[in-house]
């Protein structure tokens, strides 16, 4: 098995949108990508605003049979990661294998604590006094009952 470059991106006040073509491309384009703290990425918007549509959206279901779903998923990794996957062609070969190779951590795992990451200027958010909401909170909002995050 040969030893594969892997772009660590660091999502740390990073606007989930930005970050996530960023990361979609590179992913289209054959790179491994691992995403680390996930949880404190921004959504920019009214904080009310933004829980609203996000709790609206959890509502849809099927209506013959809401079992079924759709599920939407609270914790913030498993949120970030569907979010970058609707940047993705996903009916398509192409789109699958690339999300494959997308893992997103809630803090630094282990391994990579000491790997290079990327920090993406572009998307940084600059001003953190306008309105915004991390994607910690917001799981937070929607009934994710996780570890305390600082």
């Amino acid at each position: 098995m040969s030893t594969e470059v892997v772009k660590v991106y660091d999502a740390e006040e990073m606007v989930v949108g930005r970050l996530g073509a960023k990361v979609a491309k590179a992913a289209l384009m054959g790179n491994n990508v691992v995403i680390v703290n996930v949880e404190k990425a921004i959504i920019t918007g009214d904080r009310r605003a933004v829980i609203e549509a996000f709790k609206e959206k959890r509502n849809i279901r099927t209506s013959s049979n809401p079992v079924r779903g759709p599920f939407h998923e609270r914790r913030p990794d498993m949120m970030v990661r569907r979010m970058i996957r609707g940047m993705l062609p996903w009916p398509r070969p192409r789109g699958v294998d690339a999300y494959k190779r997308i893992k997103v951590f809630i803090g630094v795992p282990e391994r990579y604590k000491d790997a290079e990451k990327i920090v993406l200027e572009d998307s940084r958010y600059r001003s953190m006094k306008s309105k915004f909401i991390r994607v910690a909170d917001l799981s937070a909002e929607l009934g994710w009952r996780g570890p305390e995050v600082a």
